[in-house]
């Protein structure tokens, strides 16, 4: 069985969003599923402009930020 570099990148991104969902922290889950959904993007980008995976992923990445970025402004209780 021969993987290419395309396919290399796809199973990446699939094994990180795998992982992301059995997390109990929530920044981890965020953190780990971002570091997916990037490689996701790449995976569009890689497949001739797949805008479904990019556009999908581009926006869960955007939210992974944003509420990892609005967590660190939190002040601890």
């Amino acid at each position: 069985m021969e993987f290419n570099s395309v396919e290399l990148v796809g199973y990446l991104a699939s094994a990180l969003l795998m992982i992301s969902f059995s997390m109990k922290d929530i920044k981890k889950l965020r953190f780990i599923n971002s570091g997916g959904c990037f490689c996701f993007i790449i995976y569009g980008f890689l497949l001739k402009t797949s805008w479904p995976i990019i556009i999908t992923n581009g926006y869960i990445l955007g939210t992974n930020l944003w509420h990892l970025f609005q967590s660190r402004l939190e002040k601890p209780n």
